[in-house]
């Protein structure tokens, strides 16, 4: 069974529909200087919280529902669901744009595997920035947001638009 650090604090889980971040030009695996153990947990957790804090109110408020675990590798299952090779993260459950009427919270999990992003990342800033992006990714799919949707908004983003 993955271990799971500290970052299941942030929520409850729970698992029914996934989204899934794709490692596309990362796939070849890097090997970079180790870093212990505890402080790969120090620097998730921390980058975790990063993220977290830097959220909009107005989204932040929305999340309690939202469980975010870090495991180690994502399962067979998960890559073949996802219909990837490699996962950085995988978001499972209803997007809030799909909640009923009611507007009642579904339980929904984000899963953060340590090690593609430990493998893809050259240092521990790089794997901090890494965690942060691939954790923000996840949440705009809670929020609804299409992998197709937020390619285009990353384009917009680096072109100045």
């Amino acid at each position: 069974m993955p271990q799971s650090s500290g970052a299941e604090r942030h929520g409850d889980r729970h698992r029914p529909r996934a989204l899934a971040r794709r490692i596309a030009d990362d796939a070849p695996a890097r090997h970079h200087p180790p870093m212990e153990s505890a402080d790969i947990d120090a620097v998730i957790d921390a980058a975790i919280e990063r993220a977290l804090t830097r959220l909009p109110a107005t989204f932040a408020d929305r999340l309690p529902s939202v469980a975010i675990v870090v495991e180690d590798e994502p399962t067979p299952k998960q890559l073949a669901d996802a219909g990837a090779v490699g996962l950085y993260g995988l978001y499972q459950g209803i997007p809030r744009t799909r909640f009923s009427a009611d507007g009642i919270a579904v339980p929904s999990k984000i899963t953060l595997f340590r090690g593609p992003i430990l493998r893809a990342s050259r240092s521990a800033s790089d794997l901090g920035e890494r965690i942060e992006a691939t954790l923000i990714h996840e949440i705009a799919h809670h929020f609804g947001i299409s992998d197709d949707r937020l390619r285009e908004l990353e384009r917009e983003r680096r072109s100045g638009a």
